[in-house]
């Protein structure tokens, strides 16, 4: 189902809203997302853009990815405003581990060939002018991609801005309901035209979800929102232009780890992260910090092998900073990388990480002795029979 609906007014710059709605039909369905297509229907366009002229495009239950795709680069074309409104499933692609959007007919067999690569719309919506566009999602996971975006963020680019939640597929039978947009479109009814930092608290806040991902990049720093009895607050990322900053965030996150909710301290790292890295670029010690501390709640969260290889990558951009093999912060992070590959159990995954860690050892040998002998043996038991 398409639709399209034009507003009238002011033509100079007007604003596009594209809202697309998908999910796979039948047992596969993990959200009803077209659901919300007609409360978004009944706010008025210019709600959605925050301009006095808006055109509005519905992309309900598409069938195919190639139509998507054409719907989101025509509206990348528009020179105003940009909002994309997405309501669905995130999976992922079990062969290249890239995330995708589900469309209708999309099942894990086929989901390279019918469902839209998140990617895709990265690309799309990263050619366009820096702060032109904004991407309001409600989205579920299923396993594989809420563990994904827990390790490695949900960004689209800089200059993005990117407002929402994800939540992990419902235990009990039945599709989830994208409240997250329903409650933005109940606002807008009601009258309300908050900025886009006060809906995203307000929306959140009415439509709770336990162990939900917040996301909110081009926001105040991470803080706790109040959420209804029973959900889980999560932080949400800085904004490098904000004149008023909420704190440190180190210390929530940490309280998040610590109380096992692992997938929200990592998810908010991510956060800065992407934060740090369009404010002073790759590389950068601001961006190599969060880097570490992704790597260590990798630790907390008994995961090994991404923390292995997050240490290996902070040991990888200092050595580019041009830092010395013999720096303590370069040593530690290869000396951490190392420990943690040894805690791995996971026969296949160790194997593939070893060259880059012998690489590593050959280039910073560390003040432990012998610790690249150490590696070797260790490597060589590895292909001898199973990790002891």
């Amino acid at each position: 189902m398409l639709g399209v609906v034009i507003n009238g007014g002011d033509t100079a710059q007007p604003g596009t809203a594209l809202l697309i709605a998908a999910a796979p039909v039948g047992k596969g369905r993990l959200i009803d997302a077209s659901s919300v297509l007609p409360t978004l229907a009944a706010v008025p366009p210019s709600a959605l853009t925050g301009t006095p002229a808006a055109t509005v495009v519905e992309l309900a239950d598409p069938l195919d990815p190639q139509t998507v795709l054409t719907r989101i680069r025509a509206a990348a074309t528009a020179e105003g405003p940009l909002f994309l409104y997405i309501a669905g499933q995130l999976q992922l692609d079990r062969k290249q581990r890239l995330l995708h959007l589900a469309l209708a007919r999309t099942s894990p067999m086929t989901m390279r060939y019918t469902a839209l690569p998140w990617h895709w719309l990265a690309a799309e919506t990263g050619i366009r002018r820096p702060g032109t566009t904004t991407v309001v999602v409600d989205l579920v996971a299923d396993a594989d991609a809420w563990q994904h975006i827990a390790s490695r963020g949900l960004g689209l680019g800089q200059g993005i801005r990117l407002y929402g939640r994800v939540t992990p597929a419902p235990q009990r039978r039945g599709a989830a309901s994208p409240d997250y947009l329903k409650a933005c479109a109940a606002i807008w009814r009601s009258g309300a035209r908050p900025d886009l930092a006060t809906l995203h608290e307000q929306a959140a806040a009415r439509a709770g979800g336990e162990q939900a991902l917040l996301l909110a990049i081009g926001t105040p720093p991470p803080r706790r929102v109040a959420p209804p009895a029973g959900a889980a607050p999560v932080g949400t990322s800085r904004s490098e232009a904000d004149p008023q900053p909420s704190g440190d965030p180190h210390p929530a996150i940490l309280a998040a780890a610590q109380a096992g909710r692992h997938a929200e301290a990592a998810a908010a790292a991510a956060a800065w992260e992407q934060q740090e890295l369009r404010a002073h670029g790759p590389g950068s010690v601001q961006a190599i910090h969060w880097l570490e501390v992704r790597a260590d709640l990798a630790r907390l969260a008994q995961d090994p092998s991404l923390s292995c290889e997050l240490w290996m990558a902070v040991a990888d951009a200092r050595l580019t900073r041009q830092q010395t093999t013999d720096d303590p912060d370069v040593e530690g992070a290869v000396d951490r990388a190392h420990h943690q590959w040894e805690q791995i159990r996971d026969l296949p995954r160790a194997r593939a990480l070893a060259p880059a860690l012998v690489r590593l050892r050959r280039s910073v040998p560390g003040r432990q002795r012998g610790a690249l002998q150490v590696l070797q043996r260790r490597l060589e038991s590895l292909h001898a029979g199973p990790v002891a």
